[in-house]
């Protein structure tokens, strides 16, 4: 069984690819994850908070939040609160390429060009095979407009590309006005991969002491949908690689991401509910999966369900919706 695929350049063993977790900041964790079957590994984070906290630029974007709530720069963590600041990021990068033999990923998160610059060529120096651009920003002032939070994404990826040679992904959110559109201009720009899609993790709210409590939520299978009909839509309308994340939790989830068009599978959520070696059993599935129905590699499956091959393309669209709304029957 040929469970190869190409992302960002590289040829992969499998689409498995592990996304940014605390657990890849434990050297021995990446072993784990080569020796359970993972084809490549993104890097946890390294926040643009920790490369130019007092940058102008970023300064900017931070006090928008701040007409809303005079203490909102209080939610950022103290600069010691963070486990890895930028130059031993670097050098866990460095150790993590002398440790494993798959593709490592460097991952910035962020939204303003800033330092950016900078950082990117060292983590590209340290020796990570490609770089994720993780944008996350939540436009919080109504005097911006839709072209102005596309064009931060646009301009920052256009600035790292200038810095480095290797391929670039970004990350983002299904929250455009337009999303095709969005990820065409990305591919446009010059964008290796489009990574779908960031989840936008909301607070809570505590009544008894009357605060905001941040609130972390592990993904579930059920969320996959969303990236499963964007990813089908834009299959073959763009050139850059897309990845599929958020709601991968099984092989049968990872084989939904093939036949919408994604050339990997990302998976964060389902590892650290079930431990690494569940990528074994992800893999095991979906090499069952292909042989029970005759498929002889991942490349024959890739698209087969994209709305271009789709027996019925409209349902990737508003028929879909209609046919749900009409055919639910409840519960009497």
């Amino acid at each position: 069984m040929d469970l190869r695929t190409n992302y960002l350049g590289m040829e992969l063993k499998n689409p498995i690819v592990v996304s940014p977790s605390p657990l890849t900041e434990n050297l021995d964790n990446m072993k784990k994850m080569e020796d359970a079957g993972a084809a490549a590994i993104v890097m946890h984070s390294l926040f643009e908070e920790q490369i130019t906290f007092m940058s102008e630029d970023l300064n900017e974007n931070l006090q928008q939040g701040t007409m809303s709530f005079s203490e909102a720069l209080t939610f950022f963590p103290e600069e010691q609160d963070y486990k890895m600041g930028p130059d031993s990021y670097l050098e866990h990068i460095r150790k993590a390429k002398e440790m494993v033999n798959i593709p490592v990923i460097g991952s910035l998160n962020g939204v303003s060009v800033g330092g950016w610059q900078d950082i990117a060529t060292k983590i590209e120096q340290a020796g990570a095979d490609a770089l994720e651009l993780n944008v996350y920003y939540i436009p919080t002032n109504p005097e911006q407009d839709g072209p102005h939070v596309e064009n931060l994404y646009l301009d920052l990826m256009r600035e790292v590309k200038k810095a480095i040679t290797i391929p670039v992904a970004v990350k983002i959110g299904p929250y455009f006005s337009s999303t095709a559109n969005m990820v065409q201009k990305l591919d446009q720009a010059g964008a290796d991969g489009l990574v779908m899609f960031n989840r936008f993790y909301q607070p809570d709210l505590d009544l008894d002491n009357l605060e905001v409590k941040p609130d972390l939520t592990l993904s579930s299978s059920w969320e996959l949908r969303l990236a499963l009909r964007w990813v089908a839509i834009l299959y073959s309308r763009i050139q850059a690689d897309m990845a599929i994340t958020g709601g991968v939790h099984t092989g049968t989830d990872a084989l939904k991401a093939m036949t919408a068009g994604a050339k990997v599978a990302m998976m964060t959520s389902a590892i650290l509910r079930k431990g690494i070696d569940h990528i074994n059993t992800v893999l095991a599935e979906m090499t069952q999966w292909m042989e029970a129905h005759e498929y002889e590699s991942i490349a024959q499956m890739q698209g087969s369900l994209s709305q271009r091959n789709c027996p019925n393309p409209a349902a990737f669209e508003r028929a879909n919706y209609m046919k749900i709304i009409t055919c639910y029957t409840p519960n009497a």
